[in-house]
């Protein structure tokens, strides 16, 4: 799959992220339309890799993870500020 960020910045999850990334990955782009504040998505993303896949132990996150995680966190921001005043642009 490939992830863009917002400055055009992409990354092939294949290539680019390991299998227990892939993973946690998976996990947070569900996160990333449930949570009900930045907060909690933090808390689900260091359970995720605090867990690893299966429990298999923490996680180390890659340059590439970091930044999926990073625009992942600005979309779930976006999202809250929308939902809580939907008139901004």
């Amino acid at each position: 799959m490939l992830f863009t960020t917002r400055d055009g910045t992409s990354f092939d999850t294949q290539a680019d992220l390991t299998a227990s990334e892939r993973h946690i990955l998976q996990k947070l782009f569900l996160w990333e339309n449930m949570a009900s504040s930045i907060q909690e998505f933090r808390k689900k993303k260091e359970a995720a890799l605090s867990n690893g896949w299966n429990n298999s132990g923490p996680v180390s996150e890659s340059t590439a993870l970091k930044r999926i995680i990073e625009e992942l966190e600005t979309r779930v921001s976006e999202r809250i500020r929308h939902e809580v005043n939907p008139n901004i642009a």
